[in-house]
């Protein structure tokens, strides 16, 4: 029994891996598909094209809605709308790497939303592996190569962008935890259907909100690009990675997860570069190792802890 629930847990961290490698991939995507569309609109585009798939999916398969996941539906889909918000305005501002880099900084905010939403405390591991973590996202997003103006490169460059960034780690954070509360409970289509539908109607209600009052131009260019950043985003990005972040995020504990996605920032600065040329310094491959010992040492050190 012990063996087949470690079984499923490395099961749910591999698929939270190959979600985090999907989803570095979307900064460039996102970043380069906002030439030729409106921020919202082209967020209720990807996520109103992966509900209105998931939907004829479910019907096909005579799959019902039950009634009870809505309200929880709901509330994910609130925070995954403000999560991907803030993310794609601040990408409009800032680099695709530093988006990246920013957005892992959830993985610092799980810990004391999990305190504050399940009254759980994370293992020591789990602190530990953050702290680590945290440090590799700060070495990420500095500039400079050499620790004599490390500090002073540190906060160079910091616009509102970044802080728009900041705020939608803090979201991605309440959706992560979230998710932990509610995938025991409630029925997990349901609960896939209602989050994905939550943020293309709320997306496409912004788009018209920034529209009537100036913020944005509502705008759309059809364009070979788009269209595959369109596609990307909504089959993989979003339909597939949701779906398996709400079917196995339940299978590791919400800090663990974190520190999965953490590896995020790795795979968008990876990206940026081949396809942008957007360089990563020294210090960036200095965090790019810490996140990855902080990732090795949860898990080590959780199995010491408990023996």
């Amino acid at each position: 029994m012990i063996k087949k629930i470690t079984q499923l847990k490395y099961f749910g961290e591999t698929a939270l891996l190959i979600m985090t490698i999907i989803w570095g991939g979307t900064f460039v995507i996102v970043k380069e598909s906002l030439n030729d569309i409106s921020s919202m609109l082209f967020i209720a585009s990807r996520f109103g094209i992966a509900s209105v798939i998931l939907f004829f999916v479910l019907r096909l398969k005579k799959i019902s809605i039950h009634k009870e996941s809505f309200l929880p539906g709901l509330i994910l889909g609130i925070f995954l709308f403000g999560g991907f918000f803030f993310q794609t305005i601040g990408l409009k501002i800032t680099s695709a790497t530093k988006s990246g880099f920013l957005t892992g900084v959830l993985i610092v905010f799980i810990p004391f939303v999990q305190i504050l939403i399940e009254k759980k405390f994370p293992s020591k591991g789990a602190w530990i592996g953050t702290a680590l973590v945290f440090v590799g996202i700060i070495f990420l997003s500095s500039g400079g190569t050499s620790i004599n103006n490390f500090l002073f490169e540190l906060g160079k460059g910091f616009n509102i962008g970044d802080v728009f960034t900041l705020i939608c780690a803090l979201l991605f954070a309440f959706q992560v935890v979230l998710i932990d509360v509610y995938t025991p409970k409630y029925e997990f289509w349901s609960l896939l259907l209602v989050q994905l539908s939550t943020v293309a109607v709320l997306s496409f209600i912004a788009s018209l909100f920034f529209s009537g009052f100036g913020v944005e131009t509502f705008h759309i260019e059809i364009t070979k690009y788009l269209i595959f950043g369109i596609l990307y985003t909504s089959l993989l990005a979003t339909l597939i990675n949701i779906g398996l972040q709400t079917r196995f995020q339940k299978m590791v504990s919400p800090t663990i997860a974190g520190i999965i996605y953490s590896f995020e920032p790795i795979f968008a600065a990876i990206f940026a570069y081949f396809l942008l040329g957007e360089k990563i310094t020294n210090f960036g491959l200095l965090g790019s190792f810490l996140i990855f010992c902080g990732l090795i040492s949860a898990e080590v050190l959780d199995k010491s802890l408990k023996k």
